[in-house]
């Protein structure tokens, strides 16, 4: 326990560390009291009880501008009808809602329209998590993952069937919708006490499920079957019921509080703020208010980018916020100009990482985290985002050229966002950029996007979800992506396969020695601390060339230190990027380079006279090109050619990619292998059209 909290007083700004030890404190007294202080007491509130049939319909019909309100239908509606596809779109959602068909991370689910869901079922391993107190519940199982029945659990699908309730014409569609949306609540709440089972093993996910109640609820508020007293009662209980809990389990306590604790404040402010005659609302929503402006200086740097070390990461950060704020202004609460400065900040880092097909760059873990349940999209599909901030700030400068208003912003933001969004110019040019706080760097120019993992440990340090990725990159060629990082795949079900896709084998960069950049700690799948600084030593952007180059000293410690420079120099109008690894230290090492695809179109075959040349242009010296090159893509359809230092030896070897969490398929990886003593350069020279 000392060592937990000198670590906190390490990693933490100012008081973190009495107040991480009060509310463990507070914790252990909670425990000892008994559930009824924990926020987990399943009878309904007696307020909520003694609460007259009139009084709970006045509850889901507080005045709001929010965009769920059912007095905004048809001010959303004529934004729908005047995008192409969203009514469709919505359609399709909710007809697989009320189906009870679920995409659960690549995997199909289906109980049928009649019957009920087993919201304990891990459908992979095809086990069941008990129903019994989360006090006892062993969340961690081998062979089983809680985040798929939490998948589940989140009750996005709500969202889906309002989506439809609010589109469809037909009378008895709307009313099936209703009635779909009535089951599947009352379903959960029969299934799942509060307190009991693995829904409610995390707060995070209960906030969010809280959320999407609220939401949905409002959507449906002037449905005859949503208004009988007793399903208001009882859903409007669970909100309540959901709220306590979220209060008394703040997942404020951990060494670094992260994107767990900004969706307990946006649970607690979606509740509270929607419906604000509910027991304790208006203070939940005073605390949100308040922590989410705090988490907002502290998860986000200045520069915009998160902290938690991962792009998809940053995509949950965003959505996080940003629901925030809308619901919010729509309920006549502000986060303050602050928060929307930085909010602003962190659309534009997303403009500026994403490819022009707006696909983002796999770096750190990726769990296909998304808080708008209002379109379905790839996990890696972020272009949507930047389109979103345009409207929510009448930022032209987001907007690109023949873009269109994503779904997101046209439900979030209504006729209002389609009207600004129309007028606004489309100015969005994404910058090349640096940020030496995150870790995450991007050159753009002549159709690539370069971005490169470089700096410290995410989460002040404790690198929850990093990867052993310190100078590696991603780059993608006319928007698709050609080296990749090879992904999450898992987080607890398997903790080998994990370890292997955070490893240093699994990305872009130089493995010295088969060694790990920083050790795994078997017991400790969410951390991961540097054991050697990374840090940038030049940016320089330009219409030209853009130049990085960036250290780390992760191998500083082996009994023959070693040190990895790698310069990364983009030739725009020669279309070649150099790659370029400056070893320093002694003895002799096995150096590994490895480029990951996403796919297995790959071939090596001799040098040509013509790439020889090229690479000529920008300044390699002819002898220090290797005679053999790899080709990336279809033969009929080449992505890219790769050409290697005269002292590697080139191979392919399988490998696996992950695009999002729970999806693994085949691939290949291109080797660069040498025997050596240091100091030496090495490298790879990419060749693109």
């Amino acid at each position: 326990m000392f060592n937990h909290y000198m670590e906190v007083a390490r990693r933490s700004p100012g008081s973190e560390l009495t107040r991480i030890a009060s509310r463990r404190v507070f914790r252990a007294i909670r425990n000892v009291l008994g559930p009824e202080h924990a926020g987990v007491e399943p009878r309904l509130h007696p307020s909520i009880a003694a609460w007259s049939d009139e009084q709970v319909r006045a509850a889901v019909s507080a005045v709001s501008s929010c965009w769920c309100d059912t007095r905004q239908r048809e001010d959303t509606l004529t934004a729908l009808r005047a995008t192409p596809g969203a009514i469709h779109r919505a359609l399709e959602r909710a007809e697989a809602a009320a189906r009870r068909t679920f995409n659960v991370f690549g995997t199909e689910v289906r109980f049928g329209e009649p019957g009920a869901i087993d919201w304990s079922w891990d459908p992979l391993s095809g086990e069941r998590y008990p129903r019994q107190p989360v006090s006892q519940l062993q969340v961690i199982r081998e062979g089983m993952d809680p985040k798929y029945p939490w998948a589940l659990g989140r009750l996005d699908q709500l969202l889906a069937l309002g989506q439809g309730y609010w589109v469809a014409e037909d009378a008895a569609q709307r009313e099936r919708y209703a009635a779909q949306f009535t089951g599947q609540v009352t379903d959960f709440l029969d299934a799942n006490p509060a307190g009991h089972g693995i829904q409610w093993a995390c707060a995070m996910e209960v906030a969010l499920r809280a959320a999407n109640l609220a939401q949905a609820l409002r959507m449906f508020a002037d449905a005859p079957a949503v208004r009988e007293p007793a399903f208001l009662r009882r859903a409007l209980g669970a909100l309540e019921q959901h709220a306590r809990f979220v209060e008394h389990h703040l997942e404020d306590h951990w060494l670094v509080p992260n994107n767990h604790l900004i969706s307990d404040y946006v649970g607690l402010l979606v509740v509270g703020a929607l419906y604000p005659a509910l027991p304790g609302a208006q203070e939940q929503v005073a605390r949100a208010l308040h922590g989410l402006q705090r988490q907002m200086e502290l998860q986000v740097h200045p520069d915009g980018v998160s902290f938690e070390g991962s792009v998809p990461y940053h995509r949950l950060s965003v959505e996080l916020f940003t629901l925030a704020y809308v619901v919010a202004h729509g309920c006549g609460l502000a986060l303050g100009t602050r928060f929307a400065h930085r909010l602003r900040r962190m659309f534009e880092v997303s403009r500026d990482y994403c490819s022009e097909r707006g696909l983002a760059p796999q770096i750190g873990d990726n769990d296909s985290g998304r808080v708008f349940p209002l379109c379905d999209r790839p996990s890696l599909e972020h272009g949507y985002l930047p389109l979103l901030g345009a409207v929510l700030f009448g930022d032209s400068e987001l907007k690109a050229q023949g873009a269109e208003l994503p779904d997101e912003a046209v439900w979030l933001l209504g006729e209002h966002g389609h009207q600004c969004f129309s007028r606004l110019r489309a100015r969005a040019e994404p910058q090349s950029f640096s940020s030496p706080g995150s870790g995450l760097h991007v050159l753009r120019g002549a159709g690539a996007v370069v971005t490169v993992s470089a700096g410290p440990v995410g989460q002040r340090g404790l690198g929850g979800h990093n990867h052993n990725d310190r100078l590696s990159f991603e780059l993608h060629l006319a928007g698709h992506p050609v080296i990749v990082d090879a992904g999450t795949a898992t987080y607890t079900r398997e903790p080998s396969l994990r370890n292997a896709f955070r490893s240093t084998a699994a990305h872009n960069t130089l493995e010295v020695d088969g060694l790990e950049q920083s050790p795994f700690q078997a017991s400790r799948l969410f951390s991961l601390p540097d054991r050697g600084g990374c840090e940038v030593r030049c940016f320089e952007p330009g219409p030209r060339t853009e130049r990085l180059v960036a250290r780390h000293s992760s191998y500083a410690a082996l009994p023959a230190p070693v040190q990895v420079e790698r310069t990364f120099v983009l030739h725009k109008d020669e279309r070649v990027l150099s790659v370029m690894d400056a070893i320093e230290g002694r003895g002799r090492h096995h150096l590994v380079l490895r480029l990951h695809l996403p796919d297995e179109q790959v071939r090596l075959r001799p040098l040509t006279p013509e790439e020889r040349q090229r690479v000529a242009l920008v300044g390699v010296p002819p002898d220090s090109i290797g005679p053999v090159a790899a080709e990336l893509g279809p033969p009929d359809a080449l992505r890219a050619v790769v050409l290697f230092s005269h002292a590697l030896e080139p191979s392919i070897a399988p490998a696996r990619y992950s695009p999002g969490y729970g999806e693994v398929r085949d691939c290949r990886a291109v080797l660069g292998s040498v025997e050596a003593e240091v100091p030496i350069r090495i490298g790879m020279w990419v060749l693109f059209h």
